[in-house]
């Protein structure tokens, strides 16, 4: 039922890794995490064999919340919606070995989209990564672009369409208190310059792990607007 030590790629990490706002250099970890499961869902394209370990998935998308953290009080709701879900599948990952594994467990029991399931917090996950990936896109876009403009823009695209108008019209009061570009890059002590490389590598990182996570649905006639 959990597959064999061959349907995955193990990446050596220690665990547990304590990601916190306090990092030096909160954007690094960040992208480092995300570009060493890029790797195996890269590699996988190649051999069509390997799947990304649910555990280092799991590793990878908790370091987003040192971002959310920098982001003051104006993303503190998203942090803890995202960071609630990540707990989630985190738990997950102690019974399933990939994300394939856990979403066809929530389809055999009939849970898939049910409030709470394991499945449904992996989409939620998966709209957080998209709503950096796309603040940072915005960001980049021109240094004309406000934070709060480019805040508005992801969230609009990535998640409002899934929330309530009550949750939308929160974040939307919220993101008037995010800090100005400058104060970003003071917290992620970062320059203009070394935030763009990082920025870009995340874009391109997090596209590849988007893609591979709609897959998993789309690959079993799941639709994608829920």
């Amino acid at each position: 039922m959990f597959g064999t030590s061959t349907d995955y790629v193990p990446i050596q990490m220690n665990r547990p890794r304590l990601l916190s706002s306090h990092t030096l250099e909160p954007l690094s970890e960040i992208v480092d995490a995300f570009e060493r499961i890029a790797k195996v869902v890269d590699s996988r394209k190649s051999n069509g064999t390997k799947e990304l370990r649910l555990d280092d998935f799991c590793d990878a998308c908790s370091s987003v919340s040192i971002l959310f953290g920098c982001l003051g009080l104006a993303f503190k709701f998203g942090d803890i919606e995202y960071t609630a879900k990540v707990r989630d599948i985190t738990e997950a990952s102690k019974r399933f070995t990939t994300l394939q594994q856990m979403v066809d467990s929530d389809l055999t029991n009939g849970t898939l989209r049910r409030v709470g399931s394991h499945s449904r917090n992996l989409r939620r996950v998966r709209q957080g990564i998209e709503l950096v990936k796309l603040l940072f896109e915005n960001f980049l876009s021109s240094d004309e672009q406000s934070l709060k403009e480019a805040a508005t823009t992801a969230y609009a695209q990535a998640c409002a369409p899934y929330h309530s108008w009550a949750v939308r019209t929160a974040v939307y009061a919220g993101i008037y208190s995010l800090p100005s570009r400058d104060q970003l890059l003071f917290k992620l002590h970062e320059t203009n310059e070394s935030a763009e490389k990082k920025m870009r590598r995340f874009i391109t990182t997090a596209g590849l792990i988007i893609e591979y996570i709609d897959k998993v649905y789309t690959s079993r006639n799941i639709r994608l607007d829920w």
